[in-house]
């Protein structure tokens, strides 16, 4: 399938208490990947991978699911031709992949990801 959904997130001001809430509403186990302030979410075998973390001061929590693209900037041209917007361009992920967020015709927001 091209483009499918590869991942999952949801972030807030408190990763600690959504990660005990979201580990044991569904037994996810989790995995601490960024000292406290992001966790792996592992729903089960054949499930959409995930993350629960925290947010900068100035950036509201949201629940994103992510796209897999070839190319994060070329996506986000095709997506404002249709009426979309672009909510953070291409950010190179330490270690990990490239992740860009777009938002639909009606403000919400998606995230595109390229991984490494």
């Amino acid at each position: 399938m091209p483009n499918p959904v590869v991942h999952f997130e949801v972030a807030g001001k408190d990763p600690a208490a959504l990660t005990a809430f979201y580990g044991k509403a569904f037994g996810w186990e989790m995995q601490d990947v960024m000292e406290g302030q992001y966790y792996m979410a592992n729903p089960g075998e054949g499930a959409i991978q995930g993350g629960i973390g925290g947010t900068p001061p100035d950036y509201p929590g949201h629940v994103m699911f992510y796209v897999e693209v070839e190319d994060p900037g070329a996506a986000l041209e095709e997506i404002k031709a249709l009426g979309g917007s672009t909510v953070m361009d291409p950010m190179d992920v330490p270690g990990g992949p490239t992740i860009a967020h777009f938002a639909d015709p009606e403000g919400h927001v998606v995230g595109l990801v390229k991984r490494a």
